[in-house]
Protein backbone atom coordinates (compact mmCIF):
# COMPACT_ATOMS: atom_id res chain seq x y z
CA UNK A 1 0.00 0.00 0.00
CA UNK A 2 1.62 3.05 -1.26
CA UNK A 3 1.96 5.73 1.64
CA UNK A 4 2.33 9.64 0.66
CA UNK A 5 3.81 12.00 2.74
CA UNK A 6 3.09 15.93 2.12
CA UNK A 7 4.19 19.55 3.43
CA UNK A 8 1.31 22.06 3.05
CA UNK A 9 1.23 25.60 4.28
CA UNK A 10 -0.62 23.79 7.17
CA UNK A 11 1.00 20.67 8.57
CA UNK A 12 1.87 17.15 7.45
CA UNK A 13 -0.24 15.26 6.43
CA UNK A 14 0.24 11.25 5.02
CA UNK A 15 -1.94 9.74 2.08
CA UNK A 16 -2.57 5.64 2.23
CA UNK A 17 -4.18 3.98 0.45
CA UNK A 18 -4.10 2.33 -3.47
CA UNK A 19 -6.30 2.56 -6.03
CA UNK A 20 -9.45 4.35 -5.78
CA UNK A 21 -9.13 4.16 -1.68
CA UNK A 22 -6.93 6.79 0.04
CA UNK A 23 -7.26 8.39 3.18
CA UNK A 24 -5.76 11.35 5.03
CA UNK A 25 -3.98 10.75 8.24
CA UNK A 26 -2.99 13.97 9.83
CA UNK A 27 0.22 14.13 11.31
CA UNK A 28 0.99 17.99 11.99
CA UNK A 29 -1.64 20.82 11.98
CA UNK A 30 -1.15 24.54 12.56
CA UNK A 31 2.18 24.75 11.26
CA UNK A 32 4.03 25.36 7.52
CA UNK A 33 6.00 22.56 6.56
CA UNK A 34 8.99 22.82 4.06
CA UNK A 35 10.33 19.88 3.94
CA UNK A 36 10.25 16.02 5.29
CA UNK A 37 12.45 12.87 5.11
CA UNK A 38 11.66 9.62 6.76
CA UNK A 39 13.65 6.40 7.57
CA UNK A 40 14.71 4.22 10.05
CA UNK A 41 11.58 4.48 11.88
CA UNK A 42 12.06 8.43 12.40
CA UNK A 43 10.53 11.31 10.98
CA UNK A 44 12.36 14.90 10.65
CA UNK A 45 10.25 17.88 9.00
CA UNK A 46 12.10 21.28 8.10
CA UNK A 47 9.67 24.61 8.85
CA UNK A 48 10.11 28.27 9.43
CA UNK A 49 10.79 27.70 13.25
CA UNK A 50 12.74 24.98 13.58
CA UNK A 51 13.35 20.97 12.99
CA UNK A 52 10.82 18.61 14.59
CA UNK A 53 11.65 14.66 15.00
CA UNK A 54 9.09 11.95 15.75
CA UNK A 55 9.91 7.99 16.39
CA UNK A 56 6.72 7.25 16.60
CA UNK A 57 5.29 7.55 12.93
CA UNK A 58 4.16 11.23 13.32
CA UNK A 59 1.73 10.44 16.73
CA UNK A 60 4.42 12.66 18.99
CA UNK A 61 6.69 15.38 17.98
CA UNK A 62 9.77 16.93 20.00
CA UNK A 63 11.18 20.25 18.91
CA UNK A 64 15.09 19.66 17.33
CA UNK A 65 18.02 21.84 18.95
CA UNK A 66 19.47 24.02 16.17
CA UNK A 67 21.36 27.03 16.72
CA UNK A 68 19.30 27.99 13.28
CA UNK A 69 15.18 27.95 13.63
CA UNK A 70 14.37 29.01 9.78
CA UNK A 71 15.00 25.01 8.20
CA UNK A 72 14.40 24.79 4.55
CA UNK A 73 15.79 20.97 4.02
CA UNK A 74 16.11 17.95 6.10
CA UNK A 75 17.35 14.15 5.17
CA UNK A 76 17.94 11.14 6.74
CA UNK A 77 20.72 8.91 5.15
CA UNK A 78 19.86 5.35 3.70
CA UNK A 79 23.11 3.89 4.22
CA UNK A 80 23.25 5.09 7.68
CA UNK A 81 20.14 6.46 9.30
CA UNK A 82 22.57 9.75 9.72
CA UNK A 83 20.11 12.82 10.58
CA UNK A 84 20.68 16.01 8.31
CA UNK A 85 19.10 19.73 8.36
CA UNK A 86 19.80 22.67 6.30
CA UNK A 87 19.06 26.66 7.45
CA UNK A 88 18.96 30.25 6.49
CA UNK A 89 21.65 31.51 6.23
CA UNK A 90 23.42 28.56 4.55
CA UNK A 91 24.50 26.35 7.69
CA UNK A 92 24.14 22.48 8.05
CA UNK A 93 24.08 20.21 11.02
CA UNK A 94 24.11 17.09 11.37
CA UNK A 95 23.33 14.25 13.84
CA UNK A 96 23.68 10.36 14.63
CA UNK A 97 20.56 10.35 17.20
CA UNK A 98 18.18 12.92 16.85
CA UNK A 99 19.75 14.67 20.32
CA UNK A 100 23.09 15.65 19.88
CA UNK A 101 23.05 18.10 16.98
CA UNK A 102 26.61 18.93 14.77
CA UNK A 103 27.61 21.63 12.72
CA UNK A 104 29.60 20.68 9.25
CA UNK A 105 31.73 24.00 9.30
CA UNK A 106 33.40 23.20 6.55
CA UNK A 107 30.52 24.35 4.19
CA UNK A 108 31.56 28.11 5.43
CA UNK A 109 34.96 27.35 4.23
CA UNK A 110 34.05 26.60 0.68
CA UNK A 111 35.66 29.57 -1.71
CA UNK A 112 32.75 30.70 -3.94
CA UNK A 113 30.52 31.23 -0.25
CA UNK A 114 30.69 35.03 -0.23
CA UNK A 115 29.10 34.92 -3.60
CA UNK A 116 26.16 33.25 -2.34
CA UNK A 117 22.54 35.25 -2.21
CA UNK A 118 19.23 34.05 -2.80
CA UNK A 119 16.99 36.62 -5.35
CA UNK A 120 14.30 37.41 -3.24
CA UNK A 121 16.50 38.20 -0.36
CA UNK A 122 20.04 38.76 -1.76
CA UNK A 123 21.74 39.44 1.76
CA UNK A 124 21.14 35.79 2.10
CA UNK A 125 21.16 32.26 0.43
CA UNK A 126 20.23 28.88 2.01
CA UNK A 127 21.01 24.54 2.15
CA UNK A 128 17.90 24.21 -0.49
CA UNK A 129 18.32 20.25 -0.66
CA UNK A 130 20.97 17.78 1.34
CA UNK A 131 21.22 14.80 -0.47
CA UNK A 132 22.99 11.45 1.12
CA UNK A 133 24.01 9.03 -1.15
CA UNK A 134 22.36 5.95 0.06
CA UNK A 135 25.14 3.16 -1.06
CA UNK A 136 27.97 5.19 0.30
CA UNK A 137 27.26 7.04 3.76
CA UNK A 138 30.62 9.42 3.36
CA UNK A 139 29.23 10.66 0.31
CA UNK A 140 27.25 14.13 0.48
CA UNK A 141 25.42 16.16 -2.17
CA UNK A 142 24.81 19.63 -0.81
CA UNK A 143 22.59 22.03 -3.29
CA UNK A 144 22.49 26.12 -2.13
CA UNK A 145 19.84 28.24 -3.50
CA UNK A 146 21.49 29.97 -5.00
CA UNK A 147 25.05 29.53 -4.51
CA UNK A 148 25.72 25.58 -6.17
CA UNK A 149 25.95 21.87 -5.86
CA UNK A 150 28.73 21.20 -3.58
CA UNK A 151 29.91 17.89 -2.84
CA UNK A 152 31.38 15.70 0.14
CA UNK A 153 33.00 12.63 -0.03
CA UNK A 154 33.83 12.60 3.78
CA UNK A 155 30.51 13.03 5.50
CA UNK A 156 30.51 16.64 5.34
CA UNK A 157 34.44 16.77 7.59
CA UNK A 158 35.42 18.68 4.00
CA UNK A 159 33.34 19.97 1.15
CA UNK A 160 34.63 20.69 -2.97
CA UNK A 161 33.10 24.16 -4.20
CA UNK A 162 30.53 24.06 -7.07
CA UNK A 163 30.74 20.52 -9.18
CA UNK A 164 31.56 21.27 -13.11
CA UNK A 165 28.49 21.30 -15.17
CA UNK A 166 26.11 21.40 -12.48
CA UNK A 167 23.38 24.20 -12.46
CA UNK A 168 24.18 26.41 -9.20
CA UNK A 169 20.38 27.77 -8.52
CA UNK A 170 19.65 24.31 -6.93
CA UNK A 171 16.00 23.49 -6.09
CA UNK A 172 16.26 19.27 -5.78
CA UNK A 173 18.70 16.31 -5.79
CA UNK A 174 18.60 12.43 -5.77
CA UNK A 175 20.40 9.54 -6.39
CA UNK A 176 19.54 6.55 -7.66
CA UNK A 177 18.36 3.94 -5.01
CA UNK A 178 19.52 1.23 -6.16
CA UNK A 179 22.45 1.54 -9.17
CA UNK A 180 25.16 3.33 -7.26
CA UNK A 181 26.95 6.53 -8.85
CA UNK A 182 23.53 8.04 -10.46
CA UNK A 183 22.40 10.97 -9.17
CA UNK A 184 20.15 13.91 -10.77
CA UNK A 185 19.49 18.17 -10.30
CA UNK A 186 16.70 20.06 -11.00
CA UNK A 187 17.50 23.58 -10.91
CA UNK A 188 16.58 27.28 -11.77
CA UNK A 189 18.63 27.37 -14.94
CA UNK A 190 17.65 23.64 -16.29
CA UNK A 191 18.13 20.25 -15.22
CA UNK A 192 21.47 17.67 -15.21
CA UNK A 193 22.66 14.07 -14.35
CA UNK A 194 25.64 12.59 -13.08
CA UNK A 195 27.11 9.18 -13.57
CA UNK A 196 30.07 9.20 -11.99
CA UNK A 197 29.28 9.70 -8.39
CA UNK A 198 28.20 13.41 -8.37
CA UNK A 199 32.05 14.17 -9.77
CA UNK A 200 30.60 15.72 -13.09
CA UNK A 201 27.45 16.33 -14.42
CA UNK A 202 26.19 16.78 -17.83
CA UNK A 203 23.08 18.56 -18.85
CA UNK A 204 20.03 17.25 -19.90
CA UNK A 205 18.37 20.29 -21.98
CA UNK A 206 16.58 18.58 -25.23
CA UNK A 207 13.44 18.53 -25.71
CA UNK A 208 12.13 20.80 -22.55
CA UNK A 209 10.00 23.80 -23.43
CA UNK A 210 10.07 24.99 -19.87
CA UNK A 211 13.58 25.79 -18.26
CA UNK A 212 13.22 26.78 -15.13
CA UNK A 213 12.75 23.13 -13.28
CA UNK A 214 11.62 22.83 -9.56
CA UNK A 215 10.27 18.92 -8.88
CA UNK A 216 12.42 16.06 -9.29
CA UNK A 217 12.09 12.15 -9.04
CA UNK A 218 13.83 9.36 -10.03
CA UNK A 219 11.99 5.94 -11.18
CA UNK A 220 13.74 3.47 -8.53
CA UNK A 221 13.83 0.31 -11.44
CA UNK A 222 15.47 2.23 -14.30
CA UNK A 223 18.06 4.95 -13.52
CA UNK A 224 17.89 6.59 -17.11
CA UNK A 225 14.25 7.25 -16.74
CA UNK A 226 13.63 10.41 -14.46
CA UNK A 227 11.00 13.62 -14.02
CA UNK A 228 10.82 17.30 -13.45
CA UNK A 229 8.73 19.75 -13.33
CA UNK A 230 9.32 23.02 -15.04
CA UNK A 231 7.88 26.62 -15.48
CA UNK A 232 8.95 29.85 -17.93
CA UNK A 233 10.69 31.37 -14.78
CA UNK A 234 10.44 31.98 -11.22
CA UNK A 235 7.70 34.46 -10.90
CA UNK A 236 5.38 31.78 -12.97
CA UNK A 237 5.96 28.87 -11.14
CA UNK A 238 5.91 30.99 -7.52
CA UNK A 239 3.55 33.78 -8.16
CA UNK A 240 0.07 34.39 -7.99
CA UNK A 241 -0.22 34.03 -11.45
CA UNK A 242 -1.13 30.97 -14.03
CA UNK A 243 1.72 28.52 -13.60
CA UNK A 244 1.42 27.61 -17.49
CA UNK A 245 3.28 24.35 -16.03
CA UNK A 246 5.01 21.06 -17.30
CA UNK A 247 5.75 17.50 -16.33
CA UNK A 248 8.33 15.88 -18.15
CA UNK A 249 10.08 12.56 -18.19
CA UNK A 250 13.43 11.94 -19.51
CA UNK A 251 14.13 8.32 -20.97
CA UNK A 252 17.29 6.96 -22.03
CA UNK A 253 19.30 9.74 -24.39
CA UNK A 254 16.51 11.96 -24.26
CA UNK A 255 15.01 14.13 -24.98
CA UNK A 256 12.55 15.29 -22.53
CA UNK A 257 8.71 14.02 -23.43
CA UNK A 258 6.08 15.87 -21.65
CA UNK A 259 3.63 13.70 -19.52
CA UNK A 260 0.24 15.53 -18.83
CA UNK A 261 -2.15 13.22 -20.02
CA UNK A 262 -5.04 13.43 -17.49
CA UNK A 263 -3.21 16.09 -15.69
CA UNK A 264 -5.30 19.63 -15.48
CA UNK A 265 -4.29 21.52 -19.16
CA UNK A 266 -3.29 24.44 -18.70
CA UNK A 267 -1.27 23.07 -16.03
CA UNK A 268 -1.55 26.39 -13.84
CA UNK A 269 -0.93 25.39 -10.61
CA UNK A 270 2.88 24.26 -10.52
CA UNK A 271 3.58 21.05 -9.60
CA UNK A 272 5.66 21.47 -6.38
CA UNK A 273 6.36 17.25 -5.65
CA UNK A 274 7.41 14.66 -7.64
CA UNK A 275 7.42 11.07 -5.96
CA UNK A 276 8.45 7.96 -7.98
CA UNK A 277 7.99 4.70 -6.24
CA UNK A 278 7.45 0.90 -7.15
CA UNK A 279 4.01 1.58 -6.02
CA UNK A 280 3.52 4.47 -9.02
CA UNK A 281 4.26 7.77 -10.09
CA UNK A 282 2.73 10.86 -8.04
CA UNK A 283 2.44 15.11 -8.61
CA UNK A 284 1.17 16.97 -6.01
CA UNK A 285 0.27 20.64 -7.06
CA UNK A 286 0.52 24.00 -5.50
CA UNK A 287 -3.68 24.08 -5.23
CA UNK A 288 -3.77 20.52 -2.93
CA UNK A 289 -4.50 18.58 -5.85
CA UNK A 290 -2.63 14.49 -6.26
CA UNK A 291 -2.31 12.68 -9.09
CA UNK A 292 -0.90 9.63 -9.68
CA UNK A 293 0.45 7.62 -12.75
CA UNK A 294 0.87 3.50 -12.95
CA UNK A 295 2.47 3.95 -16.66
CA UNK A 296 5.36 6.39 -15.95
CA UNK A 297 3.41 9.17 -16.74
CA UNK A 298 1.70 8.24 -19.76
CA UNK A 299 -1.80 9.11 -18.01
CA UNK A 300 -2.70 10.52 -14.88
CA UNK A 301 -5.30 9.85 -12.14
CA UNK A 302 -6.11 12.43 -9.46
CA UNK A 303 -6.44 10.70 -5.79
CA UNK A 304 -9.88 11.34 -4.50
CA UNK A 305 -8.28 13.09 -1.13
CA UNK A 306 -6.76 16.24 -1.33
CA UNK A 307 -4.58 18.80 0.67
CA UNK A 308 -4.96 21.97 1.55
CA UNK A 309 -1.93 22.75 -0.40
CA UNK A 310 1.18 20.92 -1.53
CA UNK A 311 4.92 22.05 -1.05
CA UNK A 312 6.40 19.01 -1.00
CA UNK A 313 5.83 15.41 -0.85
CA UNK A 314 8.07 12.10 0.15
CA UNK A 315 7.75 8.36 0.42
CA UNK A 316 6.68 7.51 3.96
CA UNK A 317 8.89 4.20 3.36
CA UNK A 318 12.17 5.20 1.14
CA UNK A 319 13.33 2.32 -1.03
Amino acid sequence: MPRLLVCTRDGLVRLDGTGSSWVIVTLLEGKAVRCVAAGRGRLLVGTRDGALLSTDDGSSWRRVSLPETDVYSVAIGAADGTLYAGTEPSRLFRSADGERWDELEALQSIPSRDQWSYPPRPWTSHVRWISPDPHRSERLLVGIELGGLMYSDDGGETFTDHRQGAERDVHALAWHPRVEGRSYEAAGGGATWSRDGGLTWEAAESGREHRYCWALAVDPDEPDRWYVSAAHGPRQAHGAGAARAGVYRWEGAGPWERIERGLPRPLDSMPYALVSTTAGLFAGLADGGIFSSADHGDSWEELPVRAESVIAMAPAEPA
